[in-house]
């Protein structure tokens, strides 16, 4: 009777074992929406980290990306995460008006840090001034990195933009409220467009031109319509990596601590790396494409500066009269 209770508590303890640890090796996958094509550079860059994921977990952890608007357009992605309808997005703060006073404060014109307009400064700033004054705004979610495009810049079909009253009238495309408000403080005339229609727009005459950047106008096959681009760069706007919250909590922990590992300002900027070395890549393909590239006049866009400052100070106000620090956030960001 002892030894066949040993053999059957044996038995036991293997069988515990054993389902203990199918169970630990069990992959998760989780499913990453975002609307961008699958040759941008946030794509590719999402790509690499699920390798990492991957390999850093032993195979424990997945992610499924769902690119290209598949589960959703833009202005959905945040609620994708939210509703778990998708575990991560990558989602633009300024699809949805709004929603996002704080973080959008940091795409109005001319505002960077000292350090530089480039992504991976902008970029990791932001994710490290994340928690203390952008969390509130994403409930239901995990922010895991904040990124900075790179600046934003006039892109036009048939008319070149030499002074700053020549946007009076051309019908622009833009990227989130902020930039709404600009094109109208220019005179231009904002129209609310699909990333993935803009240059059938563009060549259709429905749209004289859009705010962008080099390295979005070649991954949205904007170098086809595309016939002019003025610089400099002078606004920015913000995409965010988030998590559902329950699902994140969910995790087992060392599974959570490898997500933060390689999430988080470090992981920002190196995304902001890739941006800055893609920006370089597109504006020498528009180049190639015979896209004429020239800069406004410093006092043209002096003129420009004036006209779009009331802008920002409207924008501080209205937050800080609704008891948001405003002006806390950007004294830090531009620092």
């Amino acid at each position: 009777m002892v030894r066949e209770k040993r053999r059957l508590l044996l038995a036991l303890a293997c069988a515990v074992t054993f389902f203990s640890n199918a169970a630990w090796a069990e992959t998760i996958e989780l499913k990453l929406s975002h609307y961008l094509p699958p040759n941008h550079t946030i794509h590719k860059v999402l790509e690499a980290w699920a390798a990492e994921l991957s390999t850093r977990s032993g195979d424990r952890l997945s992610l499924k990306i769902y690119p290209a608007s598949q589960l959703g357009p833009v202005q959905r992605q945040f609620d994708l995460a939210r509703t778990g309808q998708a575990d991560l997005v990558v989602g633009l703060t300024g699809a949805t008006p709004g929603r996002y006073p704080m973080t959008e404060l940091t795409s109005l014109p001319f505002i960077w840090p000292k350090e530089g307009s480039s992504s991976s400064i902008m970029s990791r700033r932001l994710t490290e001034l994340a928690p203390k004054y952008l969390a509130k705004e994403f409930e239901g979610v995990h922010i895991l990195w904040l990124g900075g495009t790179p600046t934003i810049s006039f892109f036009t079909a048939r008319r070149e933009i030499a002074n700053i009253t020549d946007v009076q009238g051309l019908k622009l495309r833009f990227q989130g409220e902020q930039h709404a408000k600009v094109l109208r403080l220019l005179g231009a005339v904002p129209l609310q467009v699909p990333p993935g229609e803009i240059a059938d727009g563009m060549s259709k005459g429905v749209i004289d031109g859009a705010l962008f950047n080099y390295e979005a106008a070649e991954s949205f096959g904007l170098s086809s319509v595309a016939r002019y681009v003025s610089e400099p760069g002078f606004i920015t706007a913000t995409l965010c990596l988030v998590m559902n919250s329950a699902r994140y909590d969910s995790l087992p922990a060392d599974l959570r601590a490898i997500i933060d590992e390689t999430t988080g300002p470090k992981a920002a900027e190196l995304l902001g790396r890739r941006w800055d070395e893609a920006e370089k890549h597109g504006r020498d393909y528009m180049l190639t494409n015979k896209v004429s590239i020239k800069p406004l006049a410093p006092t043209q866009v002096d003129v420009m500066k004036s006209k779009l400052e009331p802008l920002l100070d409207a924008s501080v106000d209205a937050l800080e009269k609704s008891e948001k620090p405003a002006r806390a956030l950007l004294e830090e960001y531009r620092k």
